[in-house]
């Protein structure tokens, strides 16, 4: 389609460009040939008559008029990325859709894991694209480049929706042949023993649990400090430490690692997942339609 004289296809190859800065891994993200994309290159600087990216080295640049450009190009992206994505008659069987999620590993392990397993089934079209949460989360949504975040309430806007998706309750997990482990758990044993915690992300920040005990005032013997909930039971192995995880995560991988799940000696209220997205999304079938099946899954979990 050309809007005076300009194929629009190209201002979806100089969003690609612009964000990866290589014809290469343009071409792939936009699934053409590097030539193919040599070529949409060229026609973009003869119909802007300017070079837009420049070769130093290994890496292209834009030129100033490319940054000038790139803001309204990626606002064109963005409203017409809503426009295709909000279409009716959303039908998950034959779909080809792409949901893009934020979410956690927590997450990722005990909802997302079990709805890709289902949509297999029931949706063999549809793919999912997922991110960890990061400082830009919230700007991703806002922007219309992530569908959906998933996340605790205490990280969500106040100016976008959102709706529950399951409370949480912690649990304390340990080594199966750990011989300090009985139940029930005591408050002088768990603070005895030395522990493995999790930091989150680049700027190490604390755990939903950690923040709660250190407003109680609660101090424990960090031992080792993770980076993931995911790696907590193989640091735990073979060794008398103790950590403290989301149930249902714990529950999950007591199945795959030698651990045991014990309730906490005190009390962490629980903590709530929410699901949050753009209001422009509020009626988009197809998005309504992901947030009722992870609804599904995490409702058959808690019955078992």
């Amino acid at each position: 389609m050309r809007f005076k004289g300009l194929d629009l296809n190209l201002l979806l190859a100089f969003d690609a460009l612009m964000e990866r800065r290589s014809v290469t891994r343009a071409a792939e993200h936009m699934h053409l040939s590097q030539a193919a994309m040599s070529s949409a290159l060229g026609r973009l600087r003869k119909f802007f008559g300017d070079d837009l990216l420049v070769v130093s080295g290994k890496r292209m640049y834009p030129t100033a008029f490319a940054q000038t450009l790139r803001p309204r190009v990626r606002d064109f992206v963005r409203q017409l990325d809503l426009l295709v994505s909000t279409l009716p008659g959303f039908e998950p069987a034959t779909s080809q859709r792409v949901f893009r999620l934020i979410a956690s590993d927590y997450v990722i392990t005990v909802v997302l894991a079990p709805l890709v397993s289902r949509l297999a089934a029931t949706a063999p079209g549809v793919r999912l694209e997922i991110l960890l949460p990061g400082e830009g989360s919230i700007k991703q949504i806002q922007d219309g480049d992530m569908d959906l975040l998933i996340t605790h309430q205490d990280y969500l806007s106040p100016d976008l929706p959102s709706e529950l998706l399951f409370e949480e309750r912690h649990v304390v997990v340990g080594c199966r042949r750990n011989p300090h482990l009985t139940e029930p758990l005591t408050q002088a044993a768990f603070l005895a023993a030395g522990h493995v915690n999790v930091s989150i992300g680049n700027k190490h920040v604390s755990s939903f649990a950690d923040k709660i005990l250190e407003d109680a005032g609660v101090t424990r013997r960090i031992e080792v400090t993770a980076p993931s909930f995911g790696t907590v039971p193989v640091l735990l192995r073979n060794t008398h430490r103790l950590a403290i995880m989301h149930e249902r995560m714990a529950r999950t991988l007591a199945a795959r690692f030698d651990v045991v799940v014990l309730a906490l000696p005190f009390h962490i209220p629980p903590l709530r997942e929410m699901v949050q997205y753009h209001f422009a999304r509020a009626s988009d079938e197809g998005l309504i339609w992901l947030r009722r099946e992870l609804q599904e899954i995490v409702a058959a979990e808690s019955a078992t």
